[in-house]
């Protein structure tokens, strides 16, 4: 079993940076792939990005390509999510989830895939 606990969301103006970590429990964070996704009201839980074990292997959503970095510290049991260029459509819930993975190079992309999820960390973006 492993505890997410996302932090570093809060309130920025469009255009402005934000780095949400997630740090993980347990001595096992290598063995899951981890991915970020967000949520707005009535909307489906959607992918961000997300990165594979070792985080050799990384994906992002097409809306977050060339703004978000998805990287990972293992050693330190966290996963972080940098988000540049904010925009208002940025304005979400975000989530960090933890899915076992076959392999090294395995990432994940679907929420239905995923075991473990945080609380969610407040992102809003105003203009």
């Amino acid at each position: 079993q492993v505890q997410l606990v996302e932090s570093g969301g809060g309130l920025v103006q469009a255009g402005e940076s934000l780095r949400l970590s997630c740090a993980a429990s347990g001595r096992t964070f290598g063995r899951y792939a981890m991915g970020w996704f967000r949520q707005t009201p009535g909307k489906e839980r959607e992918s961000v990005a997300a990165i594979s074990r070792f985080g050799g292997v990384t994906y992002y959503a097409d809306s977050e390509k060339g703004r978000f970095t998805i990287f990972r510290d293992n050693p330190k049991n966290t996963v972080y999510l940098q988000m540049n260029s904010l925009k208002t459509e940025d304005t979400a819930v975000y989530y960090c989830a933890a899915g076992t993975a076959g392999t090294n190079g395995e990432i994940i992309t679907g929420a239905e895939e995923y075991e473990h999820w945080g609380q969610g960390t407040q992102v809003t973006v105003s203009s």
